[in-house]
């Protein structure tokens, strides 16, 4: 549990002074703020993975802070409501809270729920990864996403031709290997090479569009007298 870091937002410094005593003796990392504008502030310094944040609070409220975390990040919080506040329980909920806990409430029974959080947004991650994995190849700062059949450079996205598009998934699902002009032709035309200095035309395209400098490049290779292929990074 050491690497998850997990932020308390409460005006009330002796109530957050003592959920991080126990959230620390549970082996997590704890990082506290006293309004939701210091909240904020802190998930640009630190990766948190769950915020447990008050309701009522000075400067920004709970409700406007977990709104405006929930256009960023997809990590679970746990609201705290006092009891007189049923209608910011159902608020909380419908803006993107994972949960709630009604002061006063018992240490252990927050951690409970922090741990049942985590656990579940664990498997989340690991379900997101796993996906991830199976579509995107990443070579060096190139991305290329069979499922969105997006590419970006950088994180920069770039515009390709349906072609161009199955010509570098081809190159980049196997980084380092070299694949003459007919296979190329054969496989993304699927019919059998008769001319392939249309291969040749797409390269160059393909890299103008990829490279920063299109005659020496960092991606696309040309292997003379064999082939193509994506360097490994």
């Amino acid at each position: 549990m050491e690497h998850y870091k997990i932020l308390i937002v409460e005006d009330d410094k002796e109530i957050g002074a003592g959920v991080a005593i126990y959230l620390r003796n549970q082996g997590y990392q704890v990082f506290q703020a006293y309004n939701g504008q210091e909240g904020l502030r802190l998930l640009e310094r630190e990766e948190i993975h769950l915020a447990i944040v008050d309701v009522m609070m000075p400067v920004m409220d709970g409700i406007t802070m977990t709104m405006k975390l929930r256009e960023q990040y997809d990590f679970p919080v746990i609201m705290l409501t006092a009891k007189s506040e049923e209608i910011d329980k159902v608020t909380g909920l419908n803006i993107g809270a994972d949960d709630y806990v009604t002061k006063p409430f018992a240490p252990m029974e927050l951690v409970a729920r922090v741990n049942s959080q985590l656990r579940r947004y664990a498997k989340y991650l690991a379900l997101m990864g796993k996906e991830r994995s199976e579509h995107v190849y990443t070579v060096g700062g190139l991305e290329l996403n069979e499922e969105t059949v997006q590419v970006s450079v950088d994180g920069v996205p770039v515009r390709m031709t349906p072609l161009e598009f199955r010509i570098l998934a081809l190159l980049i699902k196997n980084p380092g290997r070299v694949y003459s002009a007919d296979e190329i032709y054969e496989r993304v035309w699927n019919e059998r090479a008769v001319n392939t200095d249309t291969i040749m035309v797409h390269v160059r395209k393909i890299r103008e569009k990829i490279e920063v400098n299109p005659k020496e490049p960092k991606y696309l290779k040309v292997v003379w007298g064999v082939g193509y292929k994506i360097e490994k990074q």
